[in-house]
C-alpha cells in the first residue's frame, strides 16, 4: 500500500539499516509465525531490555534507534524511535504517537509522552507503549485491545490522534540538546491543541 510506504523507511532517527539495529531485527524475526507475532517480539524487547532513563536514573540521553540499542537506555521517545526501526525492518508499518499528560495529579505543567502505533494486517493500526513498565504501569501487546501505560482521566490531557513517520523535532531538538536525563526531565516538550489535536503546523 503506496500510503504506508513512509511509515517503512529508514531515516536519521529510526536508522534500521544501521548494522546492529538491521541485525537484531532479523534476529528477531527469525521464526515469527505472523506480523503479530514480530511485531510482540520487538515490542517485548524494547520494553523490557532497553531501560527508561528516568525510570532507571541512567545516561546518555539517546534519540536515534542506533544510539538507543547501543546504550540500552532512553526515554519514551527514544524507545519509540528504536520500536518503529525494529519493526520497519521487519516490513511491518510503524510511526510515531503521543499523548499530552499531566504528572501533577489534575493540573499543569503537561507533556509529551511518546509511543507507537504499528500496522496489522488483522487490525490495521493498533498503538503500542513501550516506555517501560513500573508499579501503576502495565502496558502490553493484546490486539486488537489496546492497554498503554497511561489512561486519558485528567481534564488537558489527550490521545493525540496523528500518526508520525517521523518524530516530532519538538522532541527530537530536546533530546539532542540536553546533557543528561535530568535535563530532560526539567525540560519536557508540550504542545498546544486545537480542538483536541495537535496543531498542524508542527509538522
Amino acid at each position: 500500500m503506496k500510503e504506508l510506504t513512509p511509515y517503512l523507511r529508514s531515516s536519521h532517527y529510526l536508522n534500521w539499516e544501521h548494522p546492529a539495529v538491521h541485525s537484531l531485527a532479523l534476529a528477531l524475526g527469525a521464526g515469527a509465525n505472523s506480523d503479530e507475532d514480530l511485531a510482540r517480539r520487538c515490542f517485548l524487547f524494547v520494553r523490557d531490555e532497553i531501560q527508561h532513563s528516568w525510570d532507571h536514573q541512567k545516561n546518555p540521553v539517546t534519540c536515534r534507534a542506533s544510539d538507543v540499542l547501543e546504550h540500552k537506555t532512553g526515554y519514551c521517545y527514544a524507545k519509540s524511535h528504536l520500536l518503529a526501526a525494529l519493526l520497519r525492518a521487519n516490513k511491518i508499518p510503524a510511526g510515531l504517537c503521543y499523548q499530552k499528560l499531566t504528572f501533577q495529579g489534575d493540573k499543569a505543567p503537561y507533556t509529551l509522552h511518546g509511543l507507537n502505533a504499528v500496522y496489522l494486517k488483522r487490525h490495521g493500526w493498533y498503538r503500542i507503549d513501550a516506555r517501560g513498565n513500573k508499579t501503576g504501569v502495565s502496558a502490553d501487546f493484546c490486539p486488537p485491545n489496546e492497554q498503554l501505560a497511561f489512561a486519558i482521566s485528567a481534564p488537558g490531557e489527550a490521545d493525540l490522534p496523528e500518526i508520525w513517520p517521523e518524530p516530532l523535532p519538538i522532541v527530537t531538538e530536546l533530546l539532542e540538546r540536553s546533557q543528561n536525563y535530568l535535563e530532560v526531565a526539567e525540560n519536557l516538550p508540550d504542545v498546544p491543541l486545537v480542538s483536541g489535536n495537535l496543531l498542524r503546523s508542527m509538522s
